[in-house]
């Protein structure tokens, strides 16, 4: 495998950068999903490990490529320096181009934006709502937007920057906020009853369909389902 460079220098094991943005992802995380119950700390145990994962090929050391040097060696003998953007593993198997690099990078954004502003619309209506039922804004259209941000932000680095681990913990980590989502509505339900069953049974759970996702990003506070 080639020396790991970015214009001329090092573009690996840099850990100091690795650690910050695992901080600053971590910090957002708290912020918006603000854990209290033990199922919540340990989704966010999972949720830091695969942050702590995806950072440190990122910038630490990219083991994933390493791994997968005698099946992509092809594809890196003239590339010179090795940079960062052939650590994207999409854009190597898609043939390296700036395209396939634009690509990637343009969906990734895309889908990173989208999490975080569902993140942030889902905190922002629950916070104001102190307890009470909320059904409107982002609501209207997903019982949960901000697991459906979650979910977002991982699809969004599986597409920017694919390792074996994080492929691994991203099926976990869905599998462990659909069954806190689900208990999350058991405790609803008590507090709630048929109002809730009539909004459950009219509202998905995290994906409304396609021809409503236009309505569900922009919506504001003050329309109910």
């Amino acid at each position: 495998m080639q020396t790991v460079e970015l214009n001329g220098e090092y573009a690996y094991g840099m850990w100091l950068i690795s650690a910050i943005n695992i901080g600053i992802f971590m910090f957002f995380a708290l912020s918006f999903l603000k854990p209290k119950a033990p199922i919540e700390w340990r989704n966010m145990g999972v949720l830091t490990a695969f942050f702590t994962a995806l950072f440190a090929e990122m910038y630490g050391f990219p083991l994933t490529i390493f791994i997968l040097t005698s099946w992509l060696g092809e594809a890196y003998p003239a590339l010179e320096p090795f940079n960062h953007k052939f650590g994207h593993l999409w854009v190597v198997v898609f043939g390296g181009s700036n395209f396939a690099w634009f690509l990637v990078m343009t969906l990734s954004i895309l889908f990173l934006a989208m999490g975080y502003l569902l993140l942030y619309k889902g905190w922002k209506l629950i916070h104001a709502a102190k307890g009470e039922l909320v059904t409107d804004g982002v609501y209207a259209y997903a019982r949960h937007p901000q697991y459906t941000g979650l979910y977002l932000i991982i699809v969004a680095f599986l597409i920017q920057w694919p390792t074996f681990p994080t492929v691994i913990m991203t099926p976990i980590l869905f599998i462990a906020y659909t069954r806190l989502a689900k208990s999350e509505e058991h405790k609803v339900k008590q507090a709630f009853a048929e109002k809730y069953n009539s909004y459950a049974q009219q509202v998905p759970a995290f994906f409304p369909p396609l021809s409503r996702w236009k309505a569900f990003l922009s919506a504001k506070p003050g329309k109910g389902f």
